[in-house]
């Protein structure tokens, strides 16, 4: 099969490189299957800016090297074969999920997933649109809603609220019954404003700290701007964020850094909201796998997820 395959991390997406590697044929011919897994034909994969800096990336669960590594671990596709162990899917599914992180990904045409991992993708719903829900959807959803405690009538400050995963969040916490204000450049406030933010600060040339008394501030952005965020927080209110560590607290609240896991029931909620209209997605670019590398090259990106997909 064909696949993307990184093995030097300083070269970050430079490193990159289409080659072909041993397609599965089964699971009990399969290096690295487990209990619970399956193998999906990857018909669209998604891949994350900052994931060649993962320590994830390089290693196994037991710290061992495992170069040349698949990176994406976004996935939509189809399943072509079941482990023992395995429930709730069926060869010639149609799936969508988020892979494990220290196996190989989904930039490739077959990739081994954990069944739990999946959820059911609908036949209206196209691939792309499957791949590209997975990460900014399971991620504004866990912010939201399990680290946040959202709920309606609250106000919540959404960073990046054009981006991939802040237009997310921002549709979510909207349709929630949240009041949605999101940050930016000036550039997004158009999309912010369309995804359904109701008042947008420039974060170039608006003053942040005019903000104030919000119930929840959205973080993906890190740095002085989370530093910043904690004064604008209601008493008592919460900070998450997806940028790692921080100091900053807000007064008498808490501040929740995390990571993403995988959900079968959220993704199933989210896809619902797709087909019903109430969610998009937020696609910039679709490419093919021999366009990957090209396709991640920092100077080629476009606003909104690069989507690879797969199969035609």
């Amino acid at each position: 099969m064909k696949a993307i395959v990184v093995t030097d991390q300083a070269a970050g997406t430079a490193g990159m490189k289409l080659v072909e590697r041993p397609e599965p044929q089964g699971l009990g011919s399969l290096s690295g299957a487990n209990y619970g897994d399956v193998v999906v034909q990857v018909h669209a994969s998604g891949f994350t800016g900052d994931e060649l800096s993962w320590p994830s990336t390089w290693i196994d669960r037991l710290g061992r090297d495992r170069t040349p590594s698949i990176p994406g671990h976004e996935v939509a596709g189809v399943v072509t074969s079941l482990s023992y162990g395995t429930t709730g899917l069926s060869v010639g599914q149609r799936v969508f999920g988020l892979t494990d992180w220290t196996r190989d990904g989904t930039l490739a045409e077959y990739a081994v997933v954990e069944a739990r991992n999946l959820a059911p993708l609908p036949g209206d719903v196209d691939f792309t649109v499957g791949a590209a829900l997975v990460m900014p959807g399971l991620t504004a959803w866990q912010g939201l809603f399990e680290h946040g405690r959202l709920r309606a009538g609250q106000s919540v400050l959404v960073h990046g609220a054009a981006g991939v995963v802040g237009s997310m969040a921002t549709q979510l916490a909207r349709e929630a019954g949240a009041y949605v204000i999101g940050t930016g450049r000036a550039d997004g406030r158009q999309a912010a404003l369309d995804f359904g933010a109701q008042e947008f600060i420039d974060l170039e040339k608006d003053v942040l700290e005019d903000v104030g008394g919000v119930d929840l501030v959205f973080d993906v952005l890190g740095g002085d701007i989370v530093m910043r965020s904690a004064g604008v927080i209601r008493a008592g209110g919460t900070l998450v964020t997806i940028a790692g560590p921080t100091e900053a607290r807000p007064a008498g609240g808490l501040t929740i850094d995390f990571v993403v896991v995988p959900d079968r029931a959220q993704l199933s909620e989210l896809v619902q909201r797709v087909r019903e209209g109430r969610l998009r997605t937020n696609i910039g670019n679709i490419a093919t796998l021999s366009d990957a590398v090209a396709a991640f090259n920092p100077g080629r990106r476009t606003k909104g997820k690069t989507i690879i997909r797969v199969r035609p």
